[in-house]
């Protein structure tokens, strides 16, 4: 009854904080800075490690580090969510002003969504037990997808989804900082719809693989709900300060791809050997950690590559230098003494 409870409380105090953040913080559309991302994602990172903290002593160790480990956990498989996230505000030109708002109704929708599937899959995972296995095939072959790069981005031309709202509901070309304008006594619906469709239908997408994930940590409704959410919650923020340092991380998708796959393992070797919390939570940061070693390494060996000049000064060789020679010119000759005595 208590879980329930405390369940009911922090769905009070997360639509509140939306609520605050919408009609408060940013009650007029501005472009989202990166000091206040970053000032907004710690504050969430906080808040989370508070929670954390909390259940450590209220639950014991084990429920604080299921907490923490599986909001690394969700933490990490969202990142894939802001490359798709990105695209869809890229290929529908949302301005940057307007694209805060569209992500706290997504984030809205997110959270809505994951909630009935934390719901769904608990009820499964009581009466059910074999449904674990399912989880565990199904997050192995979404690995595998993941690392053979089978996931292309959204694009509204082929998006079913989107096709069919453009041919249902009115639309129109401008923004108007609203989903919807009136026109000449009509309803029409701005691309900021559209984008916030696709975004819902993404991570709709991208929750059939981390919420089963979550389950692979823990079955405890309270600790699977908080920590999904929290992690969620702080993605709005994460975007704007992470969202052009990501697309360097360029080994990110091999690290998901190692952690839905490690995931799914575990949940198939569960019934026979059972896994640690610690474990996990150790085995997921050390994964992310050298994914990111490696992408900044890659990183400064691409970056050494492209700005070595060729030899000899003169328009390098094809094998030798990775611009067009039209990127270089030869070095101005020298003029010594003797030829400005001439």
């Amino acid at each position: 009854m208590e879980n329930l409870v405390c369940i009911v409380l922090l769905t009070a105090f997360f639509l509140a904080m939306l609520v605050l953040d919408l009609e408060v913080f940013h009650r007029r559309p501005h472009e989202i800075s990166i000091r206040e991302a970053a000032v907004w994602s710690g504050v969430w990172v906080a808040l989370s490690f508070a929670f954390g903290v909390g259940l450590y002593f209220w639950k014991g160790a084990e429920s604080g580090v299921q907490f923490f480990t599986g909001y690394i956990l969700e933490k990490s498989l969202s990142l894939d969510n802001l490359f798709l996230i990105a695209a869809i505000f890229g290929s529908l030109a949302i301005p940057p002003k307007f694209q805060h708002r569209t992500l706290i109704y997504g984030v809205l929708g997110a959270i809505t969504l994951r909630a009935a599937f934390i719901a769904a899959g608990t009820a499964l995972l009581a009466h059910f037990r074999w449904v674990l296995s399912v989880f565990g095939v199904f997050l192995l072959v979404a690995g595998v997808r993941l690392l053979r790069r089978q996931r292309p981005a959204p694009d509204p031309k082929t998006n079913l989804v989107v096709r069919w709202a453009r041919c249902v509901i009115p639309m129109v070309q401008e923004f108007g900082g609203s989903f919807f304008v009136r026109r000449n006594r009509r309803w029409f619906a701005t691309p900021l719809l559209l984008a916030l469709v696709m975004v819902e239908f993404t991570d709709m997408v991208l929750a059939t693989d981390s919420i089963p994930a979550i389950f692979s940590v823990t079955r405890e409704p309270l600790i699977v709900y908080s920590s999904t959410m929290f992690a969620v919650l702080g993605l709005r923020s994460l975007y704007f300060l992470l969202v052009t340092v990501t697309a360097r991380l360029r080994h990110l998708h091999r690290a998901l791809a190692a952690i839905l796959i490690f995931v799914g393992a575990k949940m198939l070797v569960g019934h026979f050997v059972e896994i640690p919390a610690v474990l996990s939570l150790g085995v997921v940061c050390g994964i992310l950690l050298i994914s990111i070693f490696a992408s900044l390494h890659t990183a400064k060996h691409d970056i050494g590559r492209v700005a070595r000049p060729p030899k000899n000064g003169h328009p390098c060789f094809p094998k030798e230098c990775p611009l067009p020679a039209k990127h270089w010119s030869p070095p101005a000759p020298q003029i010594t003494p003797q030829d400005s005595r001439d």
